[in-house]
């Protein structure tokens, strides 16, 4: 896998967790399964989130590279569809999502990709999640094991296999997500610190970049 390969696993990774963490907003019945307990434990956290920010850490693990590499850096989601991931460190890059808009900038190289944010778009790739993640039930086979759900995609969707979120005793029910792909490659997104309703601005999510920036559209 080369490099840019390895840079797109990764950010394409991430819109995924993005997604997940604002579109956990379905209904769930009540029941005895731990399965059922699980989902709604998170449906009932998101009730009342107009917005959430935190820190994350992620270990992606690259079979063909045979190699783990950590980034770290913070999240801010605004449902529906405004979030941003800021990495931090050596690999400095902003996934922003405003809408039906995508900007990956990555700040050390002075380029910034730019694609509309739709099914069609991203049809072939793990963003595929996105379109039917509000109706977990219909998209996915849902277990429990331990303190998580593992879902597995019920249609092609990307490359991923399956996606394991780790339930937390913590106010806010995730504690992180692991992500398979029929690759054999893993990418395992460990959040904290996470704050609700804390006001966060739409100008945050703004896709403007300084002038000198070289803006490639997709």
């Amino acid at each position: 896998m080369k490099k840019q390969d390895e840079a797109v696993f990764s950010s394409y990774h991430l819109v995924i967790i993005f997604f997940m963490l604002a579109h956990l907003l379905f209904p769930a019945a009540a029941s005895a399964s731990d399965t059922e307990q699980h989902i709604a434990k998170i449906q009932k956290a998101y009730e009342n989130i107009k917005d959430l920010k935190g820190s994350f850490v992620q270990k992606s693990t690259i079979r063909d590279l045979d190699k783990t590499e950590t980034y770290k850096g913070n999240f801010f989601i605004k449902p529906p569809l405004k979030m941003k991931w800021e990495y931090k460190g050596k690999t400095a890059q902003d996934i922003t999502i405003n809408n039906d808009t995508v900007l990956i900038y990555k700040k050390g190289e002075r380029q910034a990709y730019k694609s509309k944010f739709d099914r069609q778009t991203y049809g072939q790739t793990p963003v595929a999640l996105l379109g039917g993640f509000g109706n977990i039930k219909e998209e996915f086979s849902a277990s429990a094991k331990d303190d998580s759900i593992i879902l597995k995609p019920k249609k092609p969707m990307g490359s991923v296999t399956s996606i394991r979120i780790r339930i937390s005793e913590d106010a806010f029910p995730i504690r992180s997500f692991i992500i398979n792909d029929s690759y054999s490659n893993v990418i395992e997104i460990m959040i904290s610190d996470v704050k609700i309703n804390t006001g966060l601005r739409d100008s945050l999510f703004d896709l403007s970049l300084p002038k000198e920036v070289n803006v490639f559209e997709q």
